[in-house]
């Protein structure tokens, strides 16, 4: 069965889109099937899968206009339905009734093609996170060891729990994953325990490798590369490592 993973947080700058792109990476890497989607419109993702101007965009997929499999784009890092800045304007041209179904909907023709499906959201609860958490199995959250952080896991947390009562009963909270962390950082250290603690409460876990702040997470989104490829013994290219094997050992 395919597993359709939302990597997901309302805040920006957690490390959505790195940990979107490696988490598909490594899958890949694995000998797996994988398809990124792309709901932001700031198309970062897209563009670190070396995607900048596509023909057609998730956008036009959610509208209804074209199916899934011909907004598709096959790369040599893995398949990708890619974004488009006009996704900024969703939460006014996606409605009508049924609407958290439209991403649900539209990936059942594909998804038998992959083994998994990384879908990378905004940092906004609007329709377009609502469409991915409909549509997953899974939910990773990103997080910085952050008080901010903590308090957006909370009102993240209301929303993954409206979906699951309202459209998507089976989904899962697969774990908070600490990112940009400064292990000798007594703050991050105390937050790290906050996290933990809340994690409980909501019935998940904090993944138990955090992501090490790293310069080379930035450059390789630069070269439109993997972490794996670009800095392969990097202090994130092993965490991101661990962190997928602790996944794949759920």
């Amino acid at each position: 069965m395919t597993q359709i993973i939302t990597i997901a947080n309302r805040r920006g700058g957690v490390g959505k889109t790195a940990t979107a792109h490696a988490l598909g990476a490594g899958l890949l890497r694995r000998g797996l099937r994988v398809l990124f989607v792309d709901l932001d419109s700031q198309c970062n993702l897209s563009y670190d899968l070396g995607i900048e101007e596509p023909e057609a965009s998730s956008l036009e997929v959610l509208e209804g206009s074209i199916e899934a499999s011909e907004a598709i784009i096959h790369t040599e890092r893995g398949d990708l339905l890619p974004a488009s800045p006009a996704l900024a304007t969703s939460d006014k041209v996606i409605d009508g009734v049924g609407k958290e179904y439209r991403l649900r909907d539209a990936l059942q023709s594909v998804a038998r093609k992959y083994d998994y499906i990384i879908i990378d959201t905004p940092p906004a609860l609007g329709v377009l996170t609502v469409n991915a958490l409909t549509a997953s199995n899974k939910v990773i959250i990103p997080a910085q060891a952050e008080i901010h952080s903590l308090q957006g896991l909370e009102q993240l947390y209301k929303t993954i729990d409206a979906v699951k009562h309202f459209t998507n009963r089976r989904l899962k909270v697969e774990g908070v994953l600490l990112t940009r962390y400064v292990g000798r950082s007594i703050i991050s250290q105390d937050m790290r325990s906050n996290f933990e603690e809340l994690a409980s409460v909501i019935s998940t876990k904090v993944f138990s490798t955090p992501i090490r702040e790293c310069t080379a997470i930035k450059e390789a989104q630069a070269t439109q590369t993997s972490i794996f490829e670009y800095a392969p013994k990097s202090n994130a290219s092993k965490d991101y490592n661990a962190f997928i094997e602790e996944f794949l050992g759920d």
